[in-house]
């Protein structure tokens, strides 16, 4: 790369600005979970679950863009320790739906009442007119497009 080159200085400051955003938005996150004696992907299956009842574990992994391997992990260790239950579907005996027991109902609602991630967004947010936070979900919808047409290898 040419970092004398003005483009790709202009695609690295954007790229700093995103993973310097991302990294302080998942600390908030971390703490959350942490708080509440999970990790930050158990956090998202139990929210998930809660958000979605019933969900299915292609269904976690999808909307939480993570590997089937990794839903399947952390949802094991939330059934042991009885957060979640399995459950066979009734139209479809073949999957298994996923629901949250008592006390997963309890620290789901703890974490969306802890939201710290969430909370700070809103404060950061607060002096930013209504206008330009349209334009920035617009703008960064239109970059995740182009990103994904770039089909770069993982």
């Amino acid at each position: 790369m040419d970092y004398s080159n003005k483009n790709v200085k202009l695609a690295a400051e954007v790229v700093q600005s995103f993973m310097t955003i991302s990294k302080t938005l998942v600390r908030f996150t971390q703490q959350n979970a942490s708080s509440l004696g999970l990790t930050v992907q158990q956090m998202g299956i139990i929210n998930t679950i809660y958000s979605t009842p019933s969900a299915t574990l292609k269904a976690i992994t999808e909307k939480l863009q993570m590997s089937k391997s990794t839903v399947s992990v952390n949802v094991d260790e939330l059934v042991k320790a009885e957060l979640i239950e399995r459950k066979i579907s009734e139209e479809d005996r073949r999957e298994i739906n996923l629901t949250l027991t008592a006390k997963g109902v309890t620290l789901a609602q703890k974490s969306c009442q802890n939201a710290s991630s969430y909370k700070a967004m809103m404060s950061a947010l607060e002096d930013i007119s209504e206008e330009k936070i349209q334009e920035l979900m617009k703008t960064h919808n239109e970059l995740l497009a182009n990103l994904r047409r770039c089909n770069l290898p993982v």
